[in-house]
């Protein structure tokens, strides 16, 4: 005979289950007291139940998702040497930085099993470069995604590669007469996020930015339009639940409005770490957070997971570093079992919650952008730069009052750390003026201000020693 659990408990109701906290309160204010304002504009409540959700989402997670790491293009033999190695040491897919049209990357993509999935993110804009590349990549069955994202580049640069008219050209050229790629176009989230962007924003302006690309590109041919997949960079902070959400809302999102421009409505999601919380001092706390961050990407689907080295923001690129970081997703698979199974935040009360109310957060601001003339638009007045500024300011706020915590920077910080000699790469914000058509979104971690202090603090103690 089959037995019933919990046959003999009843059923309680929302309702009943906030008349015993509010009793349990004895007349404190239940709003003050138990639920959390974030800076999401989402307010989250102590508890949530079936009432929250009408229905399920159904948003589809990959299968399987690709362990990915990144290499610097600065020779042929170098990048094959380095991802010959990675891919021993178990990474399942890699991303190439390009800055040179005279590296051979023919060469290196020959070098590399079929099945190696391939990000390759050109730090130029040649469409024959990339037509040439196509050609090769035509007659395998590699997946190789080029990250292509013009309007990106000017949000963050403030200027287009060369101009409006001819960036436009080039990239059309490659939708029209490329078929070797899995995706040719992309749109960068990493840049909003590591900004200050809050995350409705950070859907918003990127949904917004696939309707600038779309709507440019809605003459295409039917079956082109058909094909036309879209990858997306997403960069995923410390806000556990909130950024698997994300990621989920990003999905769903997406998969509403594509249609509606006749485009697929299934998109390519890499995500990496924010270096929005990385810090200098205590970095060992790093791989904390990138752990937790790597894990928000896993359960909100993410297709690729490209971890952050816990030294990443001070250090040049090493063995040590890239190790560790690619273990850390290796445990996660193999030893904590996030490989085995998919969709796991589906039907989850909370998260459903969230996830339904970040998009639909993202969407009003979506549909404000579209009202105001579009991203281009605003992003030429200014409006995109000042909303981000206005989340960045509130959440530095938060963080240089103690109520953000960095465990080792704002509190618990060891006074006998230092920095000053290791520091190979310069951790800080660079602005170099210079003339641009717009101003450009910038990129800050939030320990900026409280490290150069005591940087500064170790130079002079320094100075008095000697």
């Amino acid at each position: 005979m089959k037995q019933l659990l919990f046959q003999e408990f009843e059923n309680v109701s929302a309702k009943q289950w906030k008349q015993k906290i509010q009793a349990d309160l004895k007349g404190a204010d239940y709003n003050e007291k138990l639920v959390t304002k974030t800076l999401h504009g989402i307010d989250i409540k102590p508890f949530y139940s079936s009432e929250d959700i009408s229905e399920s989402l159904s948003i589809p997670n990959p299968a399987h998702w690709n362990i990915c790491e990144k290499i610097y293009i600065t020779s042929e033999a170098s990048a094959v040497n380095k991802a010959q190695d990675k891919l021993q040491k178990g990474t399942e897919s890699l991303w190439f930085i390009l800055a040179s049209e005279e590296i051979d990357f023919v060469e290196i993509l020959k070098s590399l099993p079929e099945e190696v999935s391939v990000y390759l993110q050109c730090e130029f804009l040649n469409s024959d470069f990339i037509l040439k590349l196509d050609k090769e990549i035509s007659k395998s069955n590699r997946n190789v995604y080029l990250r292509n994202d013009i309007i990106g580049n000017l949000a963050r640069s403030g200027n287009w590669f060369e101009n409006l008219k001819s960036d436009h050209s080039e990239l059309e050229k490659i939708i029209q007469k490329s078929s070797g790629f899995g995706s040719v176009l992309s749109i960068d989230l990493g840049l909003y996020q590591n900004a200050g962007a809050n995350i409705p924003q950070q859907l918003a302006y990127s949904l917004a930015q696939v309707s600038e690309y779309l709507h440019h590109f809605e003459n295409l041919y039917l079956e082109k339009k058909a094909s036309l997949k879209i990858q997306f960079y997403v960069s995923v902070g410390s806000d556990y639940f909130f950024e698997i959400s994300k990621i989920r809302a990003l999905r769903w999102l997406f998969a509403t409005i594509a249609p509606e421009f006749g485009f697929h409505k299934d998109c390519h999601i890499v995500a990496e770490p924010t270096k929005r919380t990385k810090t200098l001092y205590d970095f060992n706390v790093n791989l904390l957070r990138t752990t937790t961050e790597s894990m928000s990407a896993i359960l909100g689907g993410a297709d690729s997971i490209c971890n952050m080295p816990y030294d990443a923001i001070y250090h040049k690129n090493n063995e040590f570093g890239d190790r560790i970081a690619r273990n850390q997703l290796l445990v996660m698979r193999h030893e904590s079992y996030f490989g085995k199974v998919g969709n796991v935040a589906e039907g989850t009360y909370y998260i459903e919650t969230i996830t339904r109310q970040i998009a639909e957060k993202a969407l009003q601001i979506f549909k404000d952008i579209e009202k105001g003339g579009g991203l281009l638009k605003e992003l030429r007045e200014g409006i995109i730069q000042k909303k981000i500024k206005e989340s960045a300011k509130e959440e530095q706020h938060r963080f240089d009052s103690g109520e953000m915590i960095l465990i080792g920077t704002n509190k618990y910080e060891n006074p006998e750390d230092r920095m000053k000699d290791d520091l190979e790469l310069f951790p800080f914000l660079k602005q170099n003026p210079r003339k641009t058509l717009l101003q450009p979104i910038l990129e800050r971690r939030l320990s900026e201000a409280m490290e150069q202090k005591r940087l500064k603090k170790e130079t002079s103690a320094e100075t008095i020693q000697n």
